[in-house]
């Protein structure tokens, strides 16, 4: 894929920053000493982290140099670095690991989160946020028109690009044998302007795999077809508005020593 949109990711902002809120308001601790936001984006999740713990060291990585460059713009006091979150290896052990909405685009979570587990420091915090919505009526959509053969022999197998998250009884079982874990899920509605709104929104993440690989005019194309799909997907509500649920996942997981 070429790299991340910062500006077209903060055009929501404040709805993608809703549960990063809500699932540090569930992380417990009180004065962690090194803070990691795994996934940092433009820093719009690490400056909360740089508010609830002002008195921490917090690193800030990311894979798209254009997310390190926003989120240094915006927190220029913060340390940020370049990383694969596959083999980051922090050089001290973080007190506490924050992911928003990040580990979804990595797979083998059964090998993956038991590992970033056992980074921490004895007593440490795993946090992290996942979309749970692949079978979203948005989602099923973006497979539908990758389906379509003027786009199937360019994208390959739609259902190849992004992994399914695991249940949330399947997270507890992986980590509850070296971790007090709390695990959620929660549906967000998320009124939008119109069924454009609705493709900008994902056109910031979960499209961007399946748009990308295409040439300018099948991109177009593309587009257009899939905004089709939405505006009957999502029908106006009582106002005008449509309604994008949009599910999540959340873990909190206190490493036991």
């Amino acid at each position: 894929m070429s790299d991340w949109n910062p500006a077209l990711y903060r055009r929501f902002e404040d709805e993608r920053t809703r549960p990063a809120a809500e699932l540090l308001a569930r992380v417990p601790l009180e004065a962690p000493r090194f803070v990691v936001d795994l996934g940092c984006g433009p820093g719009n999740s690490t400056e909360l982290l740089a508010r609830r713990f002002p008195q921490a060291r917090l690193l800030g990585t990311d894979n798209s140099p254009a997310m390190i460059a926003s989120a240094r713009e915006r927190l220029p006091a913060v340390d940020f670095e370049l990383s694969d979150i596959a083999c980051w290896q922090p050089a001290t052990p973080p007190d506490l690991i924050y992911a928003n909405a990040v580990l979804q685009w990595l797979p083998d979570h059964a090998t993956l989160l038991p590992r970033l587990l056992s980074l921490l420091a004895p007593g440490g915090v795993l946090a992290l946020q996942m979309p749970d919505n692949l079978d979203e009526p948005s989602h099923v959509a973006m497979r539908q028109t990758a389906a379509d053969a003027r786009f199937a022999a360019v994208i390959g197998d739609a259902d190849k690009l992004r992994a399914r998250v695991l249940p949330v009884a399947g997270y507890y079982d992986l980590l509850a044998p070296r971790a007090d874990v709390d695990v959620w899920r929660t549906a967000y509605q998320h009124p939008m302007a119109d069924a454009a709104a609705i493709v900008q929104w994902v056109r910031a993440t979960g499209l961007k795999p399946f748009v990308d690989p295409l040439p300018p005019t099948l991109q177009a194309e593309y587009l257009a077809d899939y905004q089709r799909r939405i505006d009957s997907a999502y029908p106006a509500r009582a106002d005008g508005q449509r309604l994008l649920a949009f599910p999540r996942l959340f873990i909190v997981a206190r490493r036991r020593d």
